[in-house]
């Protein structure tokens, strides 16, 4: 199928530097983690170089829409609100939200949350979560380039009690960090995916045919089990 690209042999990928591990983060300039190396598989079999543009969160889509990348790959969870404005593919993965606290904190579930500070991703599905738990007072951070830093900056000066956000990216931060620890997972499975503009119709199929591609090749389930490996694979 004949498809376009921003610039003929790349694929422009906006998406953030910040360190989002298992899931994508730059070390020495390269970019590692599932999505990358997914990426660069997708990429491979279109004869297409992946090329990320590092933007602020909040400006993923402004981006996109004004046709300065081709897409957007980063952690993003497929939503109504998003599904108004841009495309996506078939995902590439499901994925749970969790809420990370202060090692010391007496937070186990969503009950000990009321009358809390939660923060969270503003305009996302994390911070829609947030919303369903009671008597909870909701800081979202703007979408910055640093935000996950950000807000684990937040919560260690105590500005804010809890944080919720990707489950990955918190097991993530609390192995790392010993004065931090997960107070528990909510399994709400939601689908992530690579966003286009509607216009981009030829891609998508494209971008869709090649991910099905992948996941039946087995290429998918070995860098799901290279990089998520106490996840199991969600397409068996």
């Amino acid at each position: 199928m004949e498809f376009s690209t921003l610039r003929p042999g790349q694929l422009t990928i906006g998406a953030s530097d910040f360190d989002a591990r298992p899931m994508t983060y730059v070390e020495s300039g390269q970019r590692l983690g599932y999505e990358p190396d997914v990426a660069r598989a997708l990429c491979a079999k279109l004869g297409l170089e992946p090329v990320w543009l590092n933007l602020p969160m909040a400006e993923f889509y402004s981006t996109l829409q004004a046709g300065k990348c081709d897409v957007v790959w980063f952690n993003q969870a497929v939503t109504e609100d998003r599904l108004s404005h841009s495309r996506f593919t078939r995902p590439y993965g499901y994925f749970n939200e969790a809420i990370i606290v202060r090692a010391d904190s007496e937070i186990h579930s969503a009950a000990d949350l009321e009358g809390l500070k939660l923060g969270g991703l503003a305009d996302s599905t994390n911070i829609e979560l947030g919303e369903q738990f009671a008597g909870v007072e909701l800081v979202p951070f703007p979408g910055s380039d640093q935000v996950l830093p950000e807000m684990l900056a937040a919560l260690r000066a105590g500005e804010i009690d809890a944080l919720v956000d990707d489950e990955l990216v918190l097991i993530t931060a609390a192995e790392a960090d010993p004065s931090l620890r997960i107070a528990f997972t909510v399994e709400t499975r939601h689908p992530f995916a690579i966003a286009l503009r509607p216009a981009s119709e030829p891609l998508l199929m494209v971008l869709n045919q090649t991910l099905d591609q992948l996941e039946a090749d087995g290429t998918l389930e070995t860098l799901w089990q290279q990089w998520i490996p106490w996840r199991p694979f969600p397409f068996k």
